[in-house]
């Protein structure tokens, strides 16, 4: 439990880190449009402390972790971090004005796709665990 607390705290040290770099990268830069920077912050907060929070209390109330939730959560983490690393480069690119090629914008697109894909994947894998301790017969 104590890893969930500190995963919790690591995201929301980096959802922290993620609104300051969007707020003060902008500013400097003089820009007032939408950017995929405004999204990290956000991505961070709810589906990094947040969700590894809930996860704690889970853990609290249905001991659901087993073998199989390292790799599974393992596979969260990479999907929560090539999506918020994803925006990230979108994001300076658009605040910079940099025009990216059709093939570098669809790369950047995809990487983000498929971490969102990981987090889907890992989230029902979890969900499916979750649901088996809870119907499991308490001892």
């Amino acid at each position: 439990m104590k890893r969930y607390v500190n995963t919790a705290l690591i995201y929301a040290v980096l959802a922290m880190v993620g609104g300051v770099f969007y707020r003060e990268f902008t500013k400097f830069h003089g820009f007032t449009a939408k950017t995929a920077l405004s999204v990290v912050h956000t991505h961070y907060f709810l589906l990094g402390m947040v969700f590894f929070l809930f996860l704690l209390l889970l853990e609290k109330n249905f001991s659901f972790t087993q073998g199989k939730t390292g790799k599974v959560l393992l596979v969260y983490h990479v999907g929560l971090n090539l999506t918020a690393i994803m925006f990230l480069v979108r994001g300076i690119f658009q605040v910079l004005g940099t025009n990216l090629s059709s093939g570098a914008s669809a790369a950047i697109s995809g990487f983000a796709g498929i971490g969102h894909i990981l987090l889907g994947v890992s989230l029902v894998l979890l969900l499916l665990q979750i649901r088996k301790s809870v119907s499991a017969p308490q001892k």
